[in-house]
Protein backbone atom coordinates (compact mmCIF):
# COMPACT_ATOMS: atom_id res chain seq x y z
CA UNK A 1 0.00 0.00 0.00
CA UNK A 2 3.07 2.56 0.73
CA UNK A 3 4.27 1.51 -2.59
CA UNK A 4 0.91 2.79 -4.32
CA UNK A 5 0.36 6.08 -2.39
CA UNK A 6 3.67 6.92 -3.51
CA UNK A 7 2.93 5.67 -7.52
CA UNK A 8 0.11 8.20 -6.22
CA UNK A 9 1.99 11.41 -5.35
CA UNK A 10 4.18 11.14 -8.25
CA UNK A 11 1.44 10.62 -10.63
CA UNK A 12 -0.21 13.28 -9.25
CA UNK A 13 2.21 15.61 -9.41
CA UNK A 14 3.09 14.68 -12.93
CA UNK A 15 -1.13 14.51 -14.29
CA UNK A 16 -1.06 18.50 -12.25
CA UNK A 17 1.57 19.25 -14.50
CA UNK A 18 0.14 18.42 -17.69
CA UNK A 19 -2.64 19.82 -16.09
CA UNK A 20 -0.77 23.35 -15.91
CA UNK A 21 0.39 23.11 -19.41
CA UNK A 22 -3.07 23.66 -20.76
CA UNK A 23 -2.45 27.09 -20.30
CA UNK A 24 -5.06 27.28 -23.37
CA UNK A 25 -9.29 27.06 -22.45
CA UNK A 26 -12.35 28.23 -24.26
CA UNK A 27 -15.43 29.83 -23.70
CA UNK A 28 -17.95 27.21 -21.94
CA UNK A 29 -21.57 28.04 -20.21
CA UNK A 30 -20.36 25.58 -17.61
CA UNK A 31 -21.65 27.19 -13.92
CA UNK A 32 -19.03 27.78 -11.55
CA UNK A 33 -19.10 25.18 -9.08
CA UNK A 34 -15.64 24.85 -8.06
CA UNK A 35 -13.54 21.83 -7.38
CA UNK A 36 -13.15 20.64 -3.60
CA UNK A 37 -10.92 17.57 -3.78
CA UNK A 38 -8.25 16.32 -5.93
CA UNK A 39 -9.32 12.48 -6.60
CA UNK A 40 -6.94 10.78 -8.00
CA UNK A 41 -7.96 7.09 -9.02
CA UNK A 42 -5.47 3.69 -9.61
CA UNK A 43 -8.19 0.95 -11.03
CA UNK A 44 -10.57 0.24 -8.02
CA UNK A 45 -9.04 2.05 -5.37
CA UNK A 46 -8.98 6.15 -4.66
CA UNK A 47 -7.19 8.22 -2.56
CA UNK A 48 -8.63 12.37 -2.42
CA UNK A 49 -6.57 15.42 -1.35
CA UNK A 50 -8.71 18.72 -0.17
CA UNK A 51 -8.34 21.64 -2.54
CA UNK A 52 -8.05 23.97 0.45
CA UNK A 53 -5.18 21.79 1.75
CA UNK A 54 -3.36 22.41 -1.73
CA UNK A 55 -4.00 26.00 -1.28
CA UNK A 56 -3.26 26.47 2.18
CA UNK A 57 0.55 24.99 1.48
CA UNK A 58 0.86 26.99 -1.73
CA UNK A 59 -0.05 30.13 0.22
CA UNK A 60 1.53 29.83 3.55
CA UNK A 61 3.90 26.78 2.86
CA UNK A 62 2.10 24.97 6.01
CA UNK A 63 1.01 21.19 5.40
CA UNK A 64 -1.63 20.18 7.17
CA UNK A 65 -2.83 16.44 7.98
CA UNK A 66 -4.66 15.54 4.45
CA UNK A 67 -1.33 16.81 2.56
CA UNK A 68 1.02 15.40 4.80
CA UNK A 69 0.29 11.96 3.73
CA UNK A 70 1.78 12.28 0.55
CA UNK A 71 4.48 15.22 1.71
CA UNK A 72 6.17 12.35 3.83
CA UNK A 73 6.76 10.65 0.34
CA UNK A 74 8.86 13.73 -1.23
CA UNK A 75 11.95 15.86 -0.68
CA UNK A 76 11.96 19.64 0.11
CA UNK A 77 12.70 20.64 -3.13
CA UNK A 78 9.91 18.82 -5.12
CA UNK A 79 7.60 20.20 -2.34
CA UNK A 80 8.79 23.48 -3.32
CA UNK A 81 8.58 22.97 -7.41
CA UNK A 82 5.20 22.26 -6.65
CA UNK A 83 4.08 25.69 -4.91
CA UNK A 84 5.70 27.37 -7.30
CA UNK A 85 3.76 25.76 -9.98
CA UNK A 86 0.79 26.09 -8.52
CA UNK A 87 0.90 30.05 -7.80
CA UNK A 88 3.32 31.21 -10.83
CA UNK A 89 0.96 33.49 -12.96
CA UNK A 90 0.42 32.14 -16.50
CA UNK A 91 0.87 34.96 -19.10
CA UNK A 92 -2.13 34.30 -21.26
CA UNK A 93 -5.52 36.55 -21.10
CA UNK A 94 -8.59 34.90 -21.94
CA UNK A 95 -8.79 36.23 -25.47
CA UNK A 96 -5.74 34.54 -25.95
CA UNK A 97 -6.60 30.93 -24.28
CA UNK A 98 -10.14 30.75 -25.87
CA UNK A 99 -9.00 31.81 -29.45
CA UNK A 100 -5.84 28.70 -29.15
CA UNK A 101 -8.18 26.08 -28.04
CA UNK A 102 -10.75 26.18 -30.58
CA UNK A 103 -8.59 25.34 -33.38
CA UNK A 104 -7.96 22.02 -34.28
CA UNK A 105 -4.19 21.63 -32.33
CA UNK A 106 -5.43 22.91 -29.00
CA UNK A 107 -8.75 20.34 -29.16
CA UNK A 108 -6.42 17.68 -30.02
CA UNK A 109 -4.20 18.72 -26.44
CA UNK A 110 -7.58 18.65 -24.71
CA UNK A 111 -8.18 15.66 -26.01
CA UNK A 112 -5.38 14.18 -24.45
CA UNK A 113 -5.62 16.13 -21.11
CA UNK A 114 -9.52 15.14 -20.83
CA UNK A 115 -8.44 11.14 -20.99
CA UNK A 116 -6.11 11.59 -17.26
CA UNK A 117 -8.14 14.50 -16.16
CA UNK A 118 -11.45 13.63 -15.92
CA UNK A 119 -14.82 14.96 -13.99
CA UNK A 120 -16.06 12.80 -10.90
CA UNK A 121 -18.33 10.98 -13.28
CA UNK A 122 -14.67 9.62 -14.66
CA UNK A 123 -15.50 11.17 -18.00
CA UNK A 124 -13.64 12.99 -19.97
CA UNK A 125 -12.08 16.54 -18.73
CA UNK A 126 -12.02 18.02 -22.18
CA UNK A 127 -15.14 20.70 -21.28
CA UNK A 128 -14.17 21.10 -17.91
CA UNK A 129 -10.60 21.58 -18.39
CA UNK A 130 -11.79 24.25 -20.91
CA UNK A 131 -14.16 25.69 -18.36
CA UNK A 132 -11.75 25.92 -15.50
CA UNK A 133 -9.12 27.77 -17.64
CA UNK A 134 -11.63 29.91 -19.61
CA UNK A 135 -13.11 31.11 -16.10
CA UNK A 136 -9.48 31.27 -14.55
CA UNK A 137 -8.34 33.40 -17.18
CA UNK A 138 -10.82 35.32 -16.89
CA UNK A 139 -9.30 37.23 -13.46
CA UNK A 140 -6.08 38.98 -15.07
CA UNK A 141 -4.48 39.37 -11.94
CA UNK A 142 -4.95 35.45 -10.69
CA UNK A 143 -4.65 33.21 -13.95
CA UNK A 144 -2.79 30.44 -11.85
CA UNK A 145 -2.92 26.54 -11.69
CA UNK A 146 -4.42 26.92 -8.31
CA UNK A 147 -7.15 29.30 -9.51
CA UNK A 148 -7.34 26.85 -12.38
CA UNK A 149 -8.50 24.07 -9.97
CA UNK A 150 -10.48 26.14 -8.21
CA UNK A 151 -12.70 27.21 -11.02
CA UNK A 152 -13.19 22.82 -11.98
CA UNK A 153 -16.90 22.97 -12.98
CA UNK A 154 -17.33 19.62 -10.58
CA UNK A 155 -17.02 19.21 -6.77
CA UNK A 156 -13.89 16.68 -7.66
CA UNK A 157 -11.47 16.68 -9.92
CA UNK A 158 -10.53 12.94 -11.14
CA UNK A 159 -7.03 11.86 -12.09
CA UNK A 160 -6.78 8.73 -13.84
CA UNK A 161 -3.60 7.22 -12.68
CA UNK A 162 -3.45 4.04 -14.66
CA UNK A 163 -3.52 6.24 -17.64
CA UNK A 164 -1.06 8.35 -16.39
CA UNK A 165 1.32 5.37 -15.64
CA UNK A 166 1.13 4.34 -19.62
CA UNK A 167 1.85 7.78 -20.57
CA UNK A 168 4.63 7.81 -18.15
CA UNK A 169 5.75 4.62 -18.73
CA UNK A 170 5.71 5.90 -22.97
CA UNK A 171 7.83 9.06 -22.25
CA UNK A 172 10.46 6.61 -19.91
CA UNK A 173 10.92 4.20 -22.66
CA UNK A 174 11.99 8.27 -25.00
CA UNK A 175 13.67 8.85 -22.95
CA UNK A 176 15.87 6.22 -22.34
CA UNK A 177 16.03 5.55 -25.76
CA UNK A 178 17.33 9.14 -26.65
CA UNK A 179 19.80 9.24 -24.00
CA UNK A 180 20.94 5.98 -25.44
CA UNK A 181 21.25 7.38 -29.04
CA UNK A 182 22.65 10.65 -27.64
CA UNK A 183 25.29 8.89 -26.06
CA UNK A 184 26.39 6.81 -28.76
CA UNK A 185 26.20 9.89 -31.54
CA UNK A 186 28.82 11.70 -28.36
CA UNK A 187 30.78 8.40 -28.37
CA UNK A 188 30.84 8.39 -32.13
CA UNK A 189 31.86 11.86 -32.14
CA UNK A 190 34.82 11.74 -29.80
CA UNK A 191 36.06 8.64 -31.54
CA UNK A 192 36.12 10.81 -34.67
CA UNK A 193 38.28 13.48 -32.73
CA UNK A 194 42.08 13.62 -32.93
CA UNK A 195 42.30 17.12 -31.81
CA UNK A 196 44.96 17.22 -34.62
CA UNK A 197 47.56 20.23 -35.21
CA UNK A 198 45.93 21.22 -38.54
CA UNK A 199 42.10 22.02 -36.53
CA UNK A 200 44.29 23.83 -33.84
CA UNK A 201 45.50 26.05 -36.51
CA UNK A 202 42.35 26.72 -38.33
CA UNK A 203 40.81 27.51 -35.25
CA UNK A 204 42.53 30.77 -34.76
CA UNK A 205 41.41 31.48 -38.72
CA UNK A 206 37.88 30.81 -38.89
CA UNK A 207 37.21 32.94 -35.45
CA UNK A 208 38.56 36.22 -36.70
CA UNK A 209 35.35 38.28 -37.69
CA UNK A 210 34.24 38.43 -41.30
CA UNK A 211 36.28 41.70 -43.47
CA UNK A 212 33.39 42.39 -45.14
CA UNK A 213 30.54 45.83 -44.37
CA UNK A 214 27.43 45.45 -45.63
CA UNK A 215 23.46 47.27 -45.59
CA UNK A 216 20.58 45.59 -45.10
CA UNK A 217 17.61 46.38 -47.58
CA UNK A 218 13.84 45.38 -46.72
CA UNK A 219 11.90 44.73 -50.32
CA UNK A 220 8.09 43.38 -50.42
CA UNK A 221 7.04 40.88 -52.95
CA UNK A 222 4.00 40.41 -54.08
CA UNK A 223 2.87 37.13 -55.45
CA UNK A 224 0.09 37.33 -57.32
CA UNK A 225 -0.57 33.69 -58.15
CA UNK A 226 -1.50 33.07 -54.39
CA UNK A 227 -2.25 36.38 -53.74
CA UNK A 228 0.37 36.15 -51.73
CA UNK A 229 2.40 39.62 -49.70
CA UNK A 230 5.56 39.43 -48.00
CA UNK A 231 8.40 41.39 -46.69
CA UNK A 232 11.97 40.27 -47.23
CA UNK A 233 15.31 41.46 -45.70
CA UNK A 234 18.42 41.41 -47.62
CA UNK A 235 21.76 41.60 -45.97
CA UNK A 236 24.27 42.83 -48.78
CA UNK A 237 27.84 42.91 -48.43
CA UNK A 238 30.04 45.66 -50.04
CA UNK A 239 31.63 43.52 -52.61
CA UNK A 240 32.72 44.04 -55.99
CA UNK A 241 31.83 40.76 -57.24
CA UNK A 242 28.88 38.13 -57.34
CA UNK A 243 28.57 36.62 -54.02
CA UNK A 244 26.42 33.22 -53.04
CA UNK A 245 22.86 33.64 -51.96
CA UNK A 246 21.84 32.05 -48.38
CA UNK A 247 17.83 32.01 -47.61
CA UNK A 248 16.90 32.01 -43.41
CA UNK A 249 13.37 30.84 -43.00
CA UNK A 250 12.22 31.01 -39.94
CA UNK A 251 10.07 28.99 -37.65
CA UNK A 252 5.86 28.83 -36.33
CA UNK A 253 5.06 32.15 -34.75
CA UNK A 254 8.50 33.67 -35.31
CA UNK A 255 9.70 35.93 -37.86
CA UNK A 256 12.76 37.19 -39.99
CA UNK A 257 14.64 38.78 -36.80
CA UNK A 258 15.12 35.53 -34.69
CA UNK A 259 17.69 34.66 -36.56
CA UNK A 260 18.98 38.22 -37.48
CA UNK A 261 22.27 37.25 -35.87
CA UNK A 262 23.12 34.46 -38.23
CA UNK A 263 21.86 36.80 -41.28
CA UNK A 264 25.07 39.85 -40.08
CA UNK A 265 27.29 37.18 -39.30
CA UNK A 266 26.92 35.41 -42.63
CA UNK A 267 27.34 38.73 -44.67
CA UNK A 268 29.83 39.90 -42.36
CA UNK A 269 31.57 36.77 -43.99
CA UNK A 270 30.87 38.00 -47.66
CA UNK A 271 27.14 36.06 -48.17
CA UNK A 272 24.14 37.55 -49.56
CA UNK A 273 21.82 37.17 -47.22
CA UNK A 274 17.40 36.64 -47.46
CA UNK A 275 15.43 36.14 -44.65
CA UNK A 276 11.35 35.87 -45.60
CA UNK A 277 8.90 36.43 -43.28
CA UNK A 278 6.02 33.45 -43.94
CA UNK A 279 3.27 35.54 -43.45
CA UNK A 280 0.77 32.69 -42.31
CA UNK A 281 2.94 31.17 -40.08
CA UNK A 282 4.84 33.75 -38.36
CA UNK A 283 4.54 36.56 -35.21
CA UNK A 284 1.99 38.34 -36.78
CA UNK A 285 -0.31 35.54 -37.40
CA UNK A 286 0.48 33.98 -33.57
CA UNK A 287 -1.03 37.30 -32.47
CA UNK A 288 -3.92 37.58 -34.52
CA UNK A 289 -4.81 33.84 -33.38
CA UNK A 290 -4.17 35.31 -29.55
CA UNK A 291 -6.47 38.65 -30.08
CA UNK A 292 -9.29 36.78 -31.63
CA UNK A 293 -9.11 37.82 -35.85
CA UNK A 294 -7.29 34.32 -36.89
CA UNK A 295 -8.73 31.14 -36.24
CA UNK A 296 -5.61 28.68 -36.76
CA UNK A 297 -2.02 28.74 -35.52
CA UNK A 298 -1.57 28.30 -38.96
CA UNK A 299 -3.16 26.71 -41.93
CA UNK A 300 -2.07 22.95 -43.78
CA UNK A 301 -1.90 25.69 -46.88
CA UNK A 302 1.51 26.89 -44.91
CA UNK A 303 3.42 23.48 -45.52
CA UNK A 304 3.07 24.83 -49.46
CA UNK A 305 3.43 27.91 -48.93
CA UNK A 306 6.46 28.27 -47.36
CA UNK A 307 8.85 26.36 -49.77
CA UNK A 308 6.91 28.54 -52.78
CA UNK A 309 7.77 31.85 -50.50
CA UNK A 310 11.68 30.62 -51.43
CA UNK A 311 11.51 30.11 -54.36
CA UNK A 312 9.35 32.96 -55.54
CA UNK A 313 12.16 35.26 -53.68
CA UNK A 314 14.69 33.54 -55.34
CA UNK A 315 12.89 34.73 -58.72
CA UNK A 316 12.63 37.80 -57.55
CA UNK A 317 16.69 38.36 -56.89
CA UNK A 318 16.71 37.18 -60.05
CA UNK A 319 14.53 39.80 -61.34
CA UNK A 320 16.25 42.53 -59.35
CA UNK A 321 19.99 41.53 -60.45
CA UNK A 322 19.23 41.93 -63.83
CA UNK A 323 17.02 45.30 -63.70
CA UNK A 324 18.19 47.06 -59.49
CA UNK A 325 21.03 49.02 -60.04
CA UNK A 326 21.68 47.94 -56.56
CA UNK A 327 21.55 44.47 -56.58
CA UNK A 328 23.22 44.17 -60.44
CA UNK A 329 26.63 42.41 -59.93
CA UNK A 330 26.11 41.45 -56.35
CA UNK A 331 24.43 38.13 -56.52
CA UNK A 332 25.62 34.43 -57.87
CA UNK A 333 22.73 33.12 -58.29
CA UNK A 334 24.36 29.21 -59.46
CA UNK A 335 25.23 29.50 -55.64
CA UNK A 336 22.51 29.46 -53.35
CA UNK A 337 22.41 27.52 -50.00
CA UNK A 338 18.71 27.63 -47.43
CA UNK A 339 18.94 27.58 -43.25
CA UNK A 340 15.53 26.67 -41.54
CA UNK A 341 14.35 26.24 -38.17
CA UNK A 342 11.67 24.25 -36.97
CA UNK A 343 8.74 24.64 -39.43
CA UNK A 344 11.46 26.51 -41.44
CA UNK A 345 13.72 23.04 -41.16
CA UNK A 346 11.08 21.33 -42.88
CA UNK A 347 10.93 23.93 -45.50
CA UNK A 348 14.81 23.60 -46.21
CA UNK A 349 14.10 19.80 -46.56
CA UNK A 350 11.20 20.57 -48.99
CA UNK A 351 13.32 22.53 -51.31
CA UNK A 352 15.84 20.09 -51.26
CA UNK A 353 14.01 17.73 -52.72
CA UNK A 354 12.00 15.62 -49.59
CA UNK A 355 8.48 15.13 -50.99
CA UNK A 356 5.40 15.74 -48.96
CA UNK A 357 4.28 11.80 -48.04
CA UNK A 358 0.93 11.71 -47.84
CA UNK A 359 1.37 7.49 -47.62
CA UNK A 360 2.92 8.04 -43.86
CA UNK A 361 0.95 10.54 -42.93
CA UNK A 362 -1.97 8.40 -43.60
CA UNK A 363 -0.31 6.14 -41.22
CA UNK A 364 0.88 8.46 -38.33
CA UNK A 365 -2.09 11.38 -38.44
CA UNK A 366 -4.05 11.56 -36.21
CA UNK A 367 -1.64 11.15 -34.05
CA UNK A 368 -2.44 8.79 -30.78
CA UNK A 369 -3.35 10.25 -27.44
CA UNK A 370 -0.22 8.96 -25.83
CA UNK A 371 2.41 10.77 -28.38
CA UNK A 372 5.21 12.50 -26.81
CA UNK A 373 5.95 14.36 -30.54
CA UNK A 374 3.64 17.67 -30.37
CA UNK A 375 5.49 18.26 -33.85
CA UNK A 376 2.56 15.55 -35.20
CA UNK A 377 -0.36 17.85 -34.81
CA UNK A 378 1.78 20.58 -37.26
CA UNK A 379 3.03 17.30 -39.64
CA UNK A 380 -0.40 16.19 -39.51
CA UNK A 381 -2.24 19.54 -40.52
CA UNK A 382 -0.86 17.87 -44.36
CA UNK A 383 -4.35 15.75 -44.29
CA UNK A 384 -5.99 18.08 -44.86
CA UNK A 385 -4.03 19.22 -48.51
CA UNK A 386 -5.33 17.83 -51.56
CA UNK A 387 -3.17 14.46 -51.84
CA UNK A 388 -0.95 15.45 -54.99
CA UNK A 389 2.38 16.10 -56.04
CA UNK A 390 3.52 19.13 -54.93
CA UNK A 391 6.33 21.07 -57.03
CA UNK A 392 8.39 22.60 -53.48
CA UNK A 393 11.78 21.27 -55.48
CA UNK A 394 13.83 24.02 -56.27
CA UNK A 395 17.28 22.52 -57.76
CA UNK A 396 18.72 26.09 -57.85
CA UNK A 397 19.45 25.27 -53.92
CA UNK A 398 22.99 23.50 -53.80
CA UNK A 399 23.09 23.10 -49.39
CA UNK A 400 21.12 23.11 -46.43
CA UNK A 401 21.17 23.45 -42.44
CA UNK A 402 17.98 22.28 -41.05
CA UNK A 403 17.84 22.90 -37.11
CA UNK A 404 15.49 21.32 -34.96
CA UNK A 405 13.53 20.74 -38.33
CA UNK A 406 9.99 18.84 -38.14
CA UNK A 407 9.73 15.65 -40.96
CA UNK A 408 9.61 12.53 -39.40
CA UNK A 409 5.74 12.07 -40.83
CA UNK A 410 5.19 14.75 -43.32
CA UNK A 411 8.42 13.23 -44.94
CA UNK A 412 9.46 10.22 -43.88
CA UNK A 413 12.30 7.85 -44.52
CA UNK A 414 10.90 7.30 -48.24
CA UNK A 415 11.29 11.33 -49.19
CA UNK A 416 14.18 12.35 -46.80
CA UNK A 417 16.27 9.60 -48.81
CA UNK A 418 15.60 11.11 -51.82
CA UNK A 419 17.73 14.43 -50.99
CA UNK A 420 20.73 14.01 -53.11
CA UNK A 421 22.46 17.72 -51.83
CA UNK A 422 24.27 18.14 -48.86
CA UNK A 423 22.36 18.45 -45.43
CA UNK A 424 23.41 19.69 -42.54
CA UNK A 425 20.91 19.00 -39.55
CA UNK A 426 21.29 20.43 -35.93
CA UNK A 427 19.37 18.92 -33.05
CA UNK A 428 18.91 19.72 -29.14
CA UNK A 429 18.54 16.59 -26.88
CA UNK A 430 16.51 18.68 -24.99
CA UNK A 431 14.35 19.79 -27.66
CA UNK A 432 10.60 18.69 -26.60
CA UNK A 433 8.76 20.42 -29.40
CA UNK A 434 10.39 18.31 -32.47
CA UNK A 435 11.90 15.62 -30.40
CA UNK A 436 15.64 15.02 -31.17
CA UNK A 437 15.36 11.53 -31.86
CA UNK A 438 11.95 11.30 -33.71
CA UNK A 439 12.60 14.21 -35.85
CA UNK A 440 16.02 14.47 -36.01
CA UNK A 441 18.59 11.53 -35.00
CA UNK A 442 16.68 8.97 -36.84
CA UNK A 443 15.59 10.79 -39.98
CA UNK A 444 19.20 11.59 -40.16
CA UNK A 445 19.61 7.95 -40.99
CA UNK A 446 17.24 8.09 -43.67
CA UNK A 447 19.20 10.06 -45.57
CA UNK A 448 21.29 8.89 -48.32
CA UNK A 449 23.37 12.21 -49.81
CA UNK A 450 26.81 11.00 -49.18
CA UNK A 451 27.58 14.77 -47.72
CA UNK A 452 25.49 15.11 -44.51
CA UNK A 453 25.96 16.01 -40.78
CA UNK A 454 24.70 15.41 -37.87
CA UNK A 455 24.89 18.00 -35.01
CA UNK A 456 24.09 17.34 -31.77
CA UNK A 457 23.71 20.47 -29.23
CA UNK A 458 23.55 18.29 -25.71
CA UNK A 459 21.19 19.97 -23.32
CA UNK A 460 19.50 22.08 -25.97
CA UNK A 461 16.30 23.07 -26.85
CA UNK A 462 13.69 23.82 -29.52
CA UNK A 463 14.39 27.66 -28.40
CA UNK A 464 18.38 27.55 -27.79
CA UNK A 465 19.83 29.19 -31.19
CA UNK A 466 16.53 31.24 -32.07
CA UNK A 467 17.46 35.14 -30.70
CA UNK A 468 14.56 37.40 -29.07
CA UNK A 469 12.89 39.48 -31.43
CA UNK A 470 11.34 42.58 -31.05
CA UNK A 471 8.39 41.73 -32.35
CA UNK A 472 7.76 38.80 -29.67
CA UNK A 473 3.90 37.84 -28.88
CA UNK A 474 4.69 36.23 -26.05
CA UNK A 475 8.35 35.94 -23.63
CA UNK A 476 9.21 32.45 -23.63
CA UNK A 477 10.25 31.01 -20.36
CA UNK A 478 14.26 30.98 -19.22
CA UNK A 479 13.59 27.19 -18.19
CA UNK A 480 11.86 26.42 -21.65
CA UNK A 481 15.52 28.49 -23.64
CA UNK A 482 17.17 26.16 -21.52
CA UNK A 483 20.88 26.88 -20.73
CA UNK A 484 23.35 29.18 -22.70
CA UNK A 485 21.22 30.39 -25.36
CA UNK A 486 24.14 32.44 -26.63
CA UNK A 487 26.98 29.68 -26.50
CA UNK A 488 24.62 27.90 -28.89
CA UNK A 489 23.69 30.62 -31.10
CA UNK A 490 27.67 30.42 -30.88
CA UNK A 491 27.80 26.78 -32.12
CA UNK A 492 25.21 28.14 -35.25
CA UNK A 493 27.50 30.64 -36.47
CA UNK A 494 30.47 28.43 -36.02
CA UNK A 495 29.20 25.53 -38.20
CA UNK A 496 27.24 27.44 -40.81
CA UNK A 497 30.03 29.62 -42.54
CA UNK A 498 32.22 26.04 -43.55
CA UNK A 499 29.04 24.26 -44.49
CA UNK A 500 28.21 27.00 -46.56
CA UNK A 501 31.62 28.08 -47.58
CA UNK A 502 32.45 24.22 -48.46
CA UNK A 503 29.41 23.68 -50.73
CA UNK A 504 27.77 26.57 -51.52
CA UNK A 505 30.57 28.80 -52.30
CA UNK A 506 32.47 25.66 -53.39
CA UNK A 507 35.61 26.26 -51.05
CA UNK A 508 36.81 23.02 -49.93
CA UNK A 509 39.43 24.44 -48.02
CA UNK A 510 37.00 24.58 -45.51
CA UNK A 511 35.65 21.27 -45.21
CA UNK A 512 38.29 20.04 -42.21
CA UNK A 513 35.62 22.10 -40.08
CA UNK A 514 33.33 20.18 -40.71
CA UNK A 515 34.46 17.34 -38.41
CA UNK A 516 34.31 15.91 -35.03
CA UNK A 517 38.16 17.72 -34.74
CA UNK A 518 36.92 21.08 -34.88
CA UNK A 519 33.85 20.64 -33.15
CA UNK A 520 36.15 19.00 -30.16
CA UNK A 521 37.52 22.02 -30.48
CA UNK A 522 34.97 24.84 -30.18
CA UNK A 523 32.96 22.56 -27.76
CA UNK A 524 31.90 23.95 -24.15
CA UNK A 525 30.89 22.36 -20.89
CA UNK A 526 28.02 23.98 -20.25
CA UNK A 527 26.68 23.19 -23.80
CA UNK A 528 28.83 20.10 -25.13
CA UNK A 529 28.91 19.72 -28.79
CA UNK A 530 29.25 16.74 -31.16
CA UNK A 531 29.05 16.11 -34.64
CA UNK A 532 28.68 12.79 -37.05
CA UNK A 533 28.89 12.35 -40.61
CA UNK A 534 27.84 8.73 -40.41
CA UNK A 535 24.75 6.69 -38.20
CA UNK A 536 22.71 3.70 -39.07
CA UNK A 537 19.22 2.67 -37.34
CA UNK A 538 21.29 -0.06 -36.69
CA UNK A 539 23.65 1.20 -34.65
CA UNK A 540 20.53 2.79 -32.63
CA UNK A 541 18.40 0.05 -32.52
CA UNK A 542 21.94 -2.06 -30.88
CA UNK A 543 21.88 1.19 -28.33
CA UNK A 544 18.19 0.84 -27.58
CA UNK A 545 19.06 -2.76 -26.21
Amino acid sequence: MTDLITKRLVWSKFACRIFSIGLLPALTAYPVLGAERLTLSYGILEQSIPIDSLEKYAETGKIDDDLAVYARYTNNKQLTQLRKVLLTPIPLNIVNVSQFLYTPIGERLLDNLGEIIQTESRLSGFYAIRAALILAAADPNNFTLLNVLRKFPTSSISIDLDRSLEIVNTLQNLVNQTQNAVALINEQSQLKSTTSNLTSGLLADIKKPGKFTWQKQTIVLNDQSRDRTFPADIYLPNVSNPRPIIVISHGLGSDRNSFAYLAEHLAQSGFVVAVPEHPGSNAEQLKALLSGTAQAVTSPRELIDRPLDVKYLLDELTRLSQNNPAFQGQLNLQQIGVIGQSFGGYTALALAGAKMNFEQLEKDCPPTNSTLNISLLLQCLAINLPNIEYNLFDPRVKAIIAINPVNSSIMGEASLSQIKIPVMIISGSGDTIAPALQEQIIPFTWLTTPNKYLVLINGGTHFSTIAESPNAVLPVPTQVIGSSPALARSYVKALSFPFLQTYVAEQPSYQPYLSADYVNTISKRSLPLSLVQSLTLEQLQEAFK
